[in-house]
């Protein structure tokens, strides 16, 4: 353990509490009236447990829970707990998107930790929004951070036809789902799975975003060795909390903040873990984000790079066919990192207090059906390819991994529509003018046009098409996809419609050409053309005149810049508050 670089002098909180005028005195006075000791807030550093548990946060319910083991190890440890709720950002459940929020929960979660007594912090977070959220806060905030996962969902089994299979949450939703259009699955059925798909608190099972995003939090060094693969309802997952509780007074001690574990390099491990895992589409936009909190450059050129090198090792859902529950036994995301140690920066440093490798000594692989050794991939396809043309000159990604390797070179005629209301009920069109070639265009999806960015990117699939027997098609917008979902859809599009990208120009029956090996995304229109439409077009009529999403518009960033407000980007330093 290296010597402690604080004393108690040196702690934030004293500030508040070692004050020898009345605001001293008021502050002591009022942590009495709760019940804690004048010793306690005159001895301790005081960690904060920021809690993004909710009734309406399915994948936290059991955060409050994990919130008490983590004040007993902060006890343990001699420090001083201090829980503060914040925006909790259920996926499901929040509307229009919780990529709106994100934005807001760091906000939210700088501010908290700067205007209270904090000197360290564990954020209790998980599902989507929340863990980018919470981290680009405590980055921008530079206190001591240790990040503990909710961790995911249980599987369930389901029995089909005489075969028994294990299912979880959004993948398999989608195909469920999709077969009960096509007439495969009865009324009967899809309510029995309703019932038992999603059997326990923890986020989706599947590497969709919530297990992508707590994966790379872990390869940036902010979260305990492991501690990403756990499921929620596993016993071991009590015990992390209150070692997170235990080890967060030792980094305050150590002033070990993010501005001194996160580097460049730390961001490109958490690329190349990212790419192994077959992760989550949105990670492009979140690590972007996250990176330019800590003042670090990162664009879309490395998450592409890193995507040609890396292939796809984990053999989960939507790329592969087992499930995060299967991946902790296989070793979990320690056992992933030394399969690829010799892509990461070993010398990284991590919330230990040791390096990458020194954490990943004992690491193994005890499944090689659920991580896959080098030589045998899941996909060579990559999990992440960055495409750029005349239709996205700012680019766009896909997820060949997940996607029709017989669409990854197409081309066909496009079929426009100017909103997902009007797109979801012309898939219900029995006459619907399609066929599987078609390419199907949805804009004014993005961070300003949407507003909010949010996941309508997996475009559903004509009724008519999925009763004829298609189940994959082109598709095309300037949102976001649920890592969950699967299929060959490009996403993210820049720069968006909304704000006059050469998405907004695009006509049904115009021809659109991808070529994923070639990373291009090609609209076969005239440069004349598009000019005189250019010059046809106005802006979308926005009705947000009001309140945070009028901020939102009027402050995000595009897509490949990472959706986070212009006014937060950079690790320019805030004054610390005036305590009168």
């Amino acid at each position: 353990m290296p010597a402690p670089l604080k004393t108690l002098a040196d702690l934030r909180s004293r500030r508040w509490f070692a004050d020898a005028g009345m605001r001293g005195f008021a502050h002591r006075q009022r942590m009495q009236q709760q019940g804690w000791r004048r010793e306690d807030v005159m001895n301790k550093p005081m960690v904060a447990i920021i809690n993004t548990w909710s009734d309406l946060s399915p994948c936290h319910a059991h955060l409050r829970e994990r919130a008490e083991s983590v004040k007993k190890g902060i006890l343990m440890a001699g420090g001083y707990p201090l829980e503060l709720p914040a925006m909790s950002l259920g996926e499901v459940m929040v509307k229009p998107t919780t990529m709106l929020y994100r934005n807001f929960l760091a906000m939210e979660v700088e501010e908290l930790l700067r205007s209270l007594p904090c000197d360290g912090v564990v954020l209790l977070a998980g599902c989507d929004k929340t863990t980018p959220g919470t981290v680009m806060g405590a980055i921008s905030m530079d206190i001591p951070t240790l990040f503990c996962p909710a961790g995911p969902m249980l599987n369930d089994r389901h029995v089909q036809g005489g075969v028994t299979r294990s299912i979880g949450a959004g993948t398999h939703t989608r195909m469920f789902w999709d077969e009960h259009q096509a007439g495969k699955l009865t009324a009967t059925e899809l309510i029995a799975l309703e019932a038992r798909m999603t059997r326990a608190p923890g986020t989706c099972n599947t590497m969709g975003t919530a297990s992508t995003m707590t994966a790379m939090v872990e390869a940036l060094g902010l979260c305990l060795p492991g501690a990403s693969s756990i499921p929620a309802m596993d016993s071991a997952h009590t015990r992390m909390a209150t070692d997170c509780g235990e080890r967060i007074v030792g980094m305050v001690w150590e002033d070990l903040k993010p501005s001194r574990l996160l580097t460049r390099g730390s961001f490109l491990n958490a690329l190349a873990v990212q790419m192994a895992l077959g992760g989550s589409t949105n990670a492009a936009v979140h690590i972007i984000a996250m990176a330019g909190r800590a003042g670090i450059a990162l664009t879309l050129a490395d998450l592409d790079a890193m995507g040609r090198r890396v292939p796809v090792l984990a053999n989960l859902f939507p790329s592969g066919d087992r499930l995060m529950e299967d991946f902790y036994y296989a070793g979990g995301l320690p056992a992933l990192m030394k399969t690829i140690e010799a892509e990461l920066d070993g010398y990284a440093l991590t919330v230990t207090g040791q390096t990458v490798h020194s954490n990943l000594q004992t690491a193994t692989v005890h499944d090689e059906a659920v991580i896959r050794p080098l030589a045998n991939p899941v996909s060579s396809a990559g999990a992440l390819a960055v495409l750029y043309g005349n239709l996205a000159p700012q680019g766009a990604v896909i997820k060949p991994s997940a996607a029709n390797p017989q669409l990854l070179a197409h081309k066909g005629k496009a079929l426009v529509f100017d909103n997902q209301p009007d797109m979801l009920l012309a898939m219900q069109d029995p006459l619907l003018d399609c066929d599987a070639n078609t390419v199907l265009v949805l804009r004014n999806a993005g961070p300003v046009g949407a507003p909010g960015m949010p996941e309508w990117g997996n475009l559903p699939i004509p009724k008519k098409l999925l009763q004829a027997g298609v189940r994959d098609m082109l598709r095309l917008s300037d949102a976001r996809m649920s890592g969950t979902h699967y299929g060959t859809c490009v996403l993210h599009i820049a720069p968006e419609s909304a704000v006059g990208g050469p998405l907004a120009l695009v006509q049904t029956g115009d021809e659109i050409e991808l070529n994923v090996a070639q990373r291009s995304l090609h609209l076969h229109v005239s440069e004349a053309e598009l000019a005189r439409r250019k010059a046809r077009w106005t802006a979308p009529a926005q009705p947000y005149q009001r309140g945070f999403t009028k901020l939102y518009q009027q402050h995000v960033t595009q897509a490949h810049e990472g959706c986070d407000f212009d006014f937060l980007e950079g690790n320019a330093p805030s004054p610390e508050p005036a305590i009168f």
